[in-house]
């Protein structure tokens, strides 16, 4: 009985009216959607740089630890060397012996300057002493700047942020002993944007500028522009760069789902107010000369067209069909 009342319904839904509408129409026409392929981006960093040590020694501060954000300058961790103790007190032991010997040099020299007055002494001799202590001056100052080389290395054990960001991983732990050069710390910045990788199939299809919709996991949607196609294919696939507003970055690595336009198809299009759905089944309604009836359709899910609302009409439909609007 449900089936006859159906199949009735129907009949009459689709039956011709024999009263004329005053209502606007539109003629259908083909147009132009882009074709989209949905791929995964990651969330990443435009800069990934290593904090570095510049010294090698043992760990005996780590000041950072993974999500912490960095502002380049800061200490991330400090290296110390035990002998780069030892060896500016050597220095300063070297130096003290030499200023010693300065001092016992200046008094011979002024002692000879007073006594080749009296002509006690020679002028070679005087020479001799002049020269000794210039030898001294020259030693003091090469031993000063050995101190200061080594001072400075002293310093260099504090470990500095090189960019400001996010600190993405730590690999290492305190009192674990370091080489020169090591990396203790991994900074990202720079910005954050989705990196796609994209079936080299469609390299050709794809151009910078392009717009890119972008699915959060709440299904929300969002807008995004791709800024840069890399020259080299990885693996059978090119790698883009997706610059995106208001990008989640609380975790870096993390996956969106995004649809890349990858081509251009034909559709037939109506504004979803002319489309009108009664137990189950959509209806557009369609004026011929003074008369109009309703066809029933299969639509595809709505979309925003220069920012209309409209319905793509899957079959049920043709090109030039005056279709009513509400």
């Amino acid at each position: 009985m449900k089936k006859y009342l159906l199949a009735a319904q129907m009949a009459a839904t689709i039956a011709f009216l024999s009263s004329p509408v005053s209502a606007e129409s539109l003629s259908l026409q083909m147009t132009t959607l882009p074709e989209w392929k949905a791929v995964y981006g990651r969330v990443e960093t435009r800069d990934s740089v290593p904090a570095r040590a510049r010294i090698g020694g043992t760990l005996i501060e780590l000041n950072v630890a993974e999500g912490d954000t960095v502002a380049a300058g800061d200490v991330v961790a400090t290296v110390k060397d035990d002998k780069i103790d030892f060896q500016v007190a050597a220095l300063d032991a070297q130096l003290k012996g030499l200023q010693a010997s300065l001092e016992n040099a200046q008094s011979e020299l002024a002692r000879g300057e007073e006594l080749i007055k009296r002509g006690v002494t020679t002028a070679q001799r005087l020479d001799a002493l002049r020269t000794q202590v210039d030898v001294l001056n020259n030693q003091i100052a090469a031993t000063e700047a050995q101190r200061l080389v080594v001072v400075q290395q002293s310093r260099e054990g504090e470990i500095l942020a090189p960019a400001a960001g996010k600190v993405l991983s730590v690999p290492v732990t305190r009192d674990a002993v370091i080489m020169p050069g090591e990396a203790v710390a991994t900074i990202g910045g720079g910005g954050f944007f989705l990196r796609l990788a994209i079936p080299e199939r469609h390299a050709d299809l794809l151009a910078e500028g392009a717009s890119i919709e972008i699915e959060d996991v709440t299904g929300n949607p969002g807008k995004g522009r791709l800024v840069k196609l890399y020259p080299e294919i990885d693996n059978g696939r090119v790698i883009a760069d997706v610059e995106v507003n208001d990008l989640p970055t609380s975790y870096v690595g993390k996956r969106l789902l995004v649809r890349v336009p990858v081509g251009e198809r034909n559709a037939l299009l109506v504004p979803q107010e002319a489309v009108s759905n009664r137990h189950g089944l959509d209806f557009v309604a369609i004026r011929n000369g003074e008369d109009t009836f309703e066809k029933a359709v299969v639509t595809a899910a709505p979309l925003t067209v220069n920012g209309q609302v409209m319905v793509e009409i899957l079959t049920g439909l043709e090109i030039a069909d005056e279709v009513v609007l509400p």
